[in-house]
Order: structure tokens, then C-alpha cells, then sequence
């Protein structure tokens, strides 16, 4: 865990000149720590540190029953009040307030208590030891009472200690931070007296002074100290402490606990050999290991700057300790992540990668996607004749090589990279080689050896959201069904379990409604809702656009969802760190201020693999369904759930390009793409069901007379030979298509045909307002009469079908308003061609 530091300067203990650098070390230390941290937790004579179960940044808690004094890692019970929970029939809050606990010394510590005695002359200063008296008086008490005659009760030994003269206080025990007297011939108090005698029986002779040095007091709950440690390493771990503290860490006693316990033989930190700070050492506990990874990552990196060191000039570095932004944002990197620039082979190239790293301060996942993209050019070069390693002999063929090596770039596991990916890489590199010559840093290399035309990797067509992954509608019914049981019994921060539970949900309501992407639901901000003429729009962020502040249209139901969680979230404990974000994240020292989408993702995806039945719309051999693929069902796909839904309802596609917020059209296509082997099937499905305006079977005599002898107007098909002639605009009753003989709709229409409905009913009112002829109102009320005859009519025969009938029928009705869709939205003409006049 000291990592390469040892090459940089070693320190042996066995030499003065060793002794003087560990000597400076430590002043250099002495002189980063602040004396005045954490006052009423730290005592900086003593080492020892108390933590307050009300200071937020320290992870101690009182166990939630009142009554009892159990310092935990949670806000939770302890064990013993959680078993007399379970068993005392009562409600949480009424256990809570009222169960009074026997205090438990190995649980928290207790300060001893000041003797009672000599309340009318001198009082005791020395501690209280049983029953509110020292050790001395209790033994003066217990001949009193036997001499007297007196009951052995409190209010007798009460009554006879104001009687009797205190003591002065004794001497504290030597160990730092033993707040208990040292009553013993070795300055020590019984319970540290008995562990140096039994410690003596198995050990060379030590004097007891010399054996407090390294011990501690009597440590639990809340407690920790850093005395037994050696000097050296005492000041590196306050100064890690302290680095902790500074960025908003927590400090953890029972972690500190378990860490310096097997260290007090550490003479320092950074510079221990790696088997003194092995895992192993420490046991499994995440948290632990957690802190002991940036502990160690803080000293390097002091102890770089103490010797002198630029941390960027070694091959390995810290992206936590070196700042570099996480992929998130321009946050600080948390996370532990680390760059190795060795696989590099060629020096020159080392050189540059390591340059650009160093002056352009890349963000994490820009850093490390570009160093991959050198080392598969180094890997290529290192096929060459040379190895690449002369950058003066370098020429276009290999150059031809790495682009080559790009072009055939295969993942671990053998499966292939997309072109896409491959020619992104290939870029990389060549922004890199850019850079180099740009910084002078590439003069010997050959103009040749750079990126030609014949390089370029072709790459498929753009597929944005991967258009394909929609979860079916009958499973998104089957997860509905089941939205009470989301979000059990998942920790989150000091959040409720019922206010965790609808958190979630909230969060799975939006993604299946509204097809954002799962950070921009996770970031919505508390105003989100906008209201204009009664009508409401989310107002979200497109961070992979980069296009900030998008209005998407929602419905009543949607709006309800968002208002309701808003009007808890306001009321909610446990938040009060993220007051801008709808959802909050789970601490406050998490630097994005809202719910990260891992969070979602893991407790959607707990959710669905704990249910106990998930099916699909694929039947078995024996018309069973099969189980549904529960990894398909994850944040991302409800967007495509979304967009899909939207396709097959026939939402044209330039509506559903801006519900998608797509910058490309042919992004969206992707979810009308139908094959023309699926369309002929629909066409075959479909024509049997056509009717006239009368709501009269006429069907068509096959696929062809359906396309080809009929045209497509705003609500069904139309077979008048000189309007079809015309594309569908040459109607000469100006499209009042349910009172004409060549009206020909069909089920797929069914939409179309009840928004026409809408939409006359609102003309009827509006020519009635207007204080139109009558007859104008009459013609539009018997075109509702006339349409509703004809989608009623329909929907009866619909409803005689079989299940699988109809089944099959809505499905080629997804597919045909889908076609239709895609090849624009069939609108009314502003003018009606005439019979005599060309189509054209």
C-alpha cells in the first residue's frame, strides 16, 4: 500500500541520517495539522477523540428508544430493545418513548461519577466506585453499618456520608485519556493495573510507565484514540483525519477502532512495507478498507509534496489525490481510480500521452478512454519492425498498421466493438499525435505518420437510444401491479422506509411516463412543473444534448404524481441537504445534491428480480407464457417503453421526434421501422375488416386492391377513382368522408376517427357561438352522428372477436398507423383539386 514512494527516498531505521528524514517528516506534519479541530470531540493531550452523537459528521448514534443510552452506526435500536420491541405489543413511537433500558457499560462509555461523601465539611474528590461512593468510604460504610446496627439501604448510606469527612483526589491513571483515578502502586487504575500484571507474566519486564505509553482507555460507542500508535504514525493518521474532515467526510469511530488497533507497531504510515498494511490484516469490513484507501492516498500525496515530488511525473497516478474531475460534472472524483500509463511501450509516446494528460487536466473518463486509445496504438507499433520505439523511422505504413489495429479491435471476452466506438478510439489517438506535434513535442516524428483518408473506419448508421429495447406493455402491467412493493426495505441516508418506498416509485411513475433519461428524471429540480392556459409542461434537462430547460407536454395524471411527491418532499425529514432537487441524495456530503442513478437502477432492478412471477408475451409449446428476460427491464428501456408507445399509437414523427428531444430525425425513425414481410401481414390482417360508411362489411379482395385501389385521407381509405388518382386530393365533397359511398375505413382508423369526433363537436360549438346558419350546425352535428355510427359499428364487430382475433387485429393496427405515420401526417388539402384539373 506505500506504493512506488520507496524508490523516491528510503528511510531505514537502522541509520542517523534515516532517523533526521523521519525526524522532518514528522515536524513537516506537525506543522499541516490544525490544533484547534473538532473542539469538545478531539483533545488533542490526551489523543483521544469523543464524538458528539449530535454532530452530523460524525457516524455515532443513540439508539431510538429514549430510554436508553447504546451508542450505534445507526439511527436504529440496539439489539437488546429491538428484541424487547418484538415482544412488547406496542407501537414503534409508543416502545420508543417509554422503554427504559438497563444501562450497558460495554455498549457506551459513562464518565465516573464524583464520590457523594462529606456533603457537610469536605467533599470527596475522589470518584464514585459502588453505590455513589469511592472505594474508601464504601469499605469505611461497611463497617459503620454492621458497627451501628444500621439497615444497609441507600438512604442510610446516603444520610451517613454527609456525615463524614471527603478525601483529596487521587493521581489519574497513566494511560492518556484514562479518566479513572490510579488508586494502585503503579500510578495505573485497577483495570489497567490487572492487564500490564497479566501482560508482564507473558513479556519482557516493562515499567508501567513505559507501558501506558502505548495504551489506551476504555474505548466504545463513540470513542477512539490514537495514543498507542507510534509518534510518527499518531501524526499521519490525524493528518489523514483531518484531510477526511476538510472535504466533507465523516468521521467514523468503531472504523478508527478497528484500524488502529492492529497498527500500534507501524513506525509510519507511508513508508510501512506493504505486508504491515496488508487487507488481509484488517478483516472485510467496506468501510475500513475505504478509509484506509484514502488515508494512504492523502499521505502520498503530502508526502509527495514534502520531498519535493510533481506526482504526474510517475507512470501510475491517483486520479483522486491529483483532483481530476469525475466523469459527473466538474466535481472532485471520489471514487478511487487510477491511470497506469506503462502499457505504453514506445518512450515518445509515454511522453506525449503523459504531456496532454498533465497540461490539458482531462476529466477522469476522457483520461482513461484516450490512454486506451494509445495503448492499442503502442500494441500495434510494437508488431512493427522497431517496435515503434525510434519515432524518426516511424511512416505512413505504421500508421496503415495502427488504424488497421483500430479497425480489427476486439474486446476481452472476444465479442466485437461497434465501428463507432472503434473509429472514436481511432480519433483519439490521432487528437493525441495532434497534441504532441502542437506542444513540439513530436519533431523527429515524420509527417507521413499521421491519419489518412484510406483510415477512416466506416461507421453504421446512428442508433441513439438503441432503439429495440422497449419493455412490452403487458410486463410494464405486471410491474405496475406490483409498484406497492418497491423500494422495501432499502436504506437510504436517514430517509423513512415509507418515504423511501415512495420515492422510488415516484421516480418509476416518471420514467415509464414521460421517456426521460433516468439523470435527467434523477436531477429534476423542485419547480419542474410550468403552467401555460391550463395546460402543463416538465421542465427537464438534456445533458447529453447539452440542451438545458426542455418543456415535454404532460397529462392531469402525470402532473399528479409530481405534485403530490412534491407536497411530501416538503414535508420530509431527513432531506434537508438537497432543498433544490425533487429527489435528494442520501447523504449531505455527496457533492451532486440528487439521487444517483445507480441508486435507481439498483433498487428497480432488486425490485423486478425479487418478484415471484414475470411473464412474457411469448408462449411456451403448450400456450404457456415463457418467463420474461428480467435483464431487459432496467431505468434506460422505459424511454424506449416510452417512445415505442408513441409509435404505435401513430404519433407522427416529427411530434415524436421533439417528445424525444432527438437532434436527428433518423434517430427516431428507428421506432417505425416495420418490415414490409410485417406490413403485408397487417395488410392481409386488416382488409377483411373494412367497412363503408355505413358500418357495412367491404372488404378488400386482397393486399393490393387495400394499397393500391384505395388512398389514405385523414380517417380511412378512400376508393373514388379520381380522388385516388389524385393521391387524395381531388375530393369533391371536401373530405365529409362519413357521408360518402367511397368511404372505406377500417379498425386501424379507430384513433383518427374519434379525434375528427373531437374536433367537430368543438366546430359545432364554435358556429353555434358565432351565431351561425342553422344548417351550418346541422352539417357538422350529422358528420359527428355520421362518424360515430361508423366507429361504433366498428368497435361491435371488434368486440364479437375472439381474444386472439382481436389481438391480432390491434397489433396490424399498430403497424399500419406506425407506415402511416412515417409517411407524414395525412392532412386536409387548403384547396380541392378539380376533376379537370391534373393531379400534379
Amino acid at each position: 500500500m506505500s506504493g512506488d514512494l520507496a524508490p523516491i527516498i528510503s528511510i531505514s531505521p537502522d541509520t542517523a541520517e534515516a532517523d533526521d528524514r523521519l525526524e522532518q517528516w514528522q515536524l513537516w506534519l506537525a506543522g499541516k495539522i490544525n490544533p484547534d479541530w473538532r473542539p469538545g470531540e478531539w483533545d488533542p493531550q490526551s489523543w483521544l477523540f469523543s464524538g458528539d452523537v449530535d454532530n452530523p459528521a460524525t457516524v455515532a448514534f443513540s439508539c431510538r428508544t429514549a430510554g436508553c443510552n447504546t451508542i450505534l452506526r445507526a439511527k436504529v435500536r440496539c439489539r437488546e430493545c429491538e428484541r424487547a420491541f418484538e415482544t412488547s405489543g406496542m407501537s414503534a413511537e409508543e416502545f420508543d418513548a417509554t422503554y427504559q433500558r438497563r444501562p450497558a457499560r460495554h455498549h457506551v462509555y459513562n464518565p465516573p461519577s464524583q464520590c457523594i461523601a462529606g456533603g457537610q465539611g469536605k467533599r470527596c474528590a475522589r470518584w464514585a466506585h459502588t453505590r455513589g461512593i469511592c472505594r474508601t468510604h464504601y469499605s469505611l460504610w461497611q463497617k459503620a453499618w454492621l458497627r451501628e446496627g444500621l439497615e444497609n439501604n441507600d438512604a442510610n448510606l446516603t444520610a451517613w456520608a454527609e456525615t463524614v469527612t471527603g478525601y483529596d483526589a487521587l493521581p489519574e491513571c497513566l494511560v492518556a485519556g484514562c479518566e479513572h483515578e490510579s488508586n494502585t502502586s503503579a500510578s495505573l487504575c485497577p483495570t489497567h493495573y490487572d492487564r500490564w500484571r497479566r501482560e508482564l507474566k507473558t513479556s519482557a519486564p516493562v515499567t508501567a510507565e513505559q507501558w501506558a505509553r502505548k495504551q489506551v482507555p476504555y474505548l466504545t460507542g463513540a470513542r477512539f484514540s490514537l495514543a498507542a500508535l507510534e509518534p510518527v504514525a499518531r501524526l499521519e493518521m490525524l493528518f489523514a483525519l483531518q484531510a477526511r474532515d476538510a472535504r466533507g467526510g465523516k468521521i467514523a469511530p468503531h472504523v478508527l477502532r478497528a484500524i488502529t488497533s492492529k497498527i500500534t507497531d507501524v513506525t509510519s504510515l507511508v513508508l510501512a512495507p506493504a505486508e504491515q498494511l496488508a487487507p488481509e490484516i484488517f478483516g472485510v469490513a467496506g468501510d475500513v478498507h475505504a478509509f484506509l484507501r484514502e488515508a494512504m492516498r492523502n499521505l502520498r500525496s503530502a508526502f509527495d509534496d514534502f520531498n519535493g515530488i510533481d506526482p504526474t511525473e510517475r507512470n501510475v497516478w491517483d486520479l483522486v489525490a491529483l483532483g481530476i474531475a469525475s466523469e459527473h460534472g466538474g466535481t472532485p472524483r471520489r471514487n478511487e481510480g487510477m491511470v497506469d500509463f506503462t502499457p505504453l511501450a514506445q518512450p515518445w509516446l509515454r511522453k506525449v500521452a503523459m504531456e496532454w494528460a498533465r497540461t490539458t487536466r482531462p476529466k477522469g473518463r476522457e483520461l482513461v478512454k484516450r490512454l486506451f486509445a494509445a495503448t492499442i496504438a503502442s500494441r500495434a507499433l510494437s508488431q512493427r519492425p522497431g517496435g515503434g520505439m525510434e519515432p524518426s523511422a516511424l511512416q505512413f505504413a505504421d500508421m496503415t498498421a495502427v488504424a488497421d489495429g483500430f479497425r480489427t479491435l476486439m474486446k476481452d471476452d472476444g465479442s466485437d466493438y461497434t465501428n463507432k466506438y472503434r473509429a472514436t478510439l481511432l480519433s483519439e489517438f490521432c487528437m493525441l499525435l495532434e497534441f504532441g506535434r502542437q506542444a513540439g513535442l513530436m519533431d523527429k516524428v515524420s509527417g507521413s505518420f499521421a491519419r489518412h483518408n484510406s483510415h477512416r473506419i466506416a461507421v453504421e448508421d446512428p442508433n441513439e437510444d438503441e432503439i429495440g429495447k422497449a419493455i412490452p406493455e403487458s410486463v410494464i402491467r405486471q410491474l405496475d401491479a406490483h409498484l406497492d412493493t418497491l423500494g422495501e426495505g432499502v436504506p437510504y441516508g436517514s430517509m423513512t422506509e415509507t418515504d423511501v418506498k415512495r420515492m422510488f416509485q415516484t421516480i418509476y411513475l416518471l420514467l415509464r411516463d414521460t421517456g426521460r433519461r433516468p439523470n435527467e428524471i434523477a436531477s429534476l429540480h423542485m419547480d419542474c412543473l410550468e403552467r401555460i392556459d391550463g395546460d402543463y409542461n416538465l421542465i427537464w434537462n438534456n445533458y447529453k444534448a447539452k440542451r438545458m430547460r426542455r418543456r415535454l407536454p404532460i397529462d392531469s395524471g402525470t402532473v399528479k404524481i409530481i405534485q403530490d411527491w412534491q407536497q411530501h418532499r416538503r414535508q420530509m425529514a431527513g432531506a434537508e441537504h438537497s432543498p433544490k432537487f425533487m429527489f435528494p441524495t442520501a447523504t449531505s456530503s455527496d457533492t451532486r445534491r440528487h439521487i444517483r442513478t445507480g441508486a435507481v437502477s439498483n433498487t428497480i432492478r432488486a425490485w423486478v428480480n425479487a418478484m415471484d412471477r414475470l411473464d412474457s408475451e411469448v408462449p411456451d409449446a403448450e400456450g404457456r407464457p415463457l418467463p420474461f428476460d428480467r435483464s431487459l427491464i432496467y431505468p434506460y428501456a422505459f424511454r424506449h417503453s416510452y417512445a415505442q408507445r408513441h409509435a404505435d399509437a401513430g404519433t407522427p414523427l416529427d411530434v415524436l421526434k421533439d417528445l424525444m428531444d432527438h437532434k436527428d430525425a433518423k434517430t427516431t425513425m428507428g421506432y417505425y421501422k416495420v418490415t414490409l414481410k410485417r406490413k403485408r401481414d397487417a395488410v392481409k390482417t386488416m382488409r377483411p375488416h373494412v367497412v363503408d360508411r355505413s358500418g357495412r362489411p367491404a372488404p378488400m379482395a386482397s393486399n393490393t386492391a387495400y394499397e393500391r385501389r384505395s388512398v389514405a385521407v385523414p380517417f380511412g381509405g378512400c376508393v373514388e377513382p379520381s380522388n385516388v388518382k389524385a393521391g387524395g386530393h381531388a375530393c369533391p365533397i371536401r373530405f365529409q368522408c362519413a357521408g360518402c359511398g367511397f368511404y372505406r375505413p377500417d379498425p386501424s382508423y379507430l384513433p383518427a376517427i374519434e379525434d375528427h369526433i373531437r374536433s367537430l363537436k368543438a366546430d359545432r360549438e364554435t358556429a353555434a357561438a358565432m351565431d351561425s346558419e342553422e344548417w351550418v350546425v346541422r352539417n357538422l352535428s350529422d358528420q359527428v352522428a355520421a362518424f360515430k355510427d361508423v366507429a361504433g359499428k366498428m368497435k361491435a364487430v371488434m368486440d364479437q372477436l375472439s381474444d386472439e382475433e382481436r389481438t391480432e387485429i390491434e397489433e396490424a393496427s399498430k403497424i399500419l398507423r406506425k407506415t402511416r405515420a412515417v409517411n407524414g401526417r395525412t392532412l386536409l388539402p387548403l384547396s380541392v383539386v378539380r376533376r379537370g384539373e391534373s393531379s400534379a
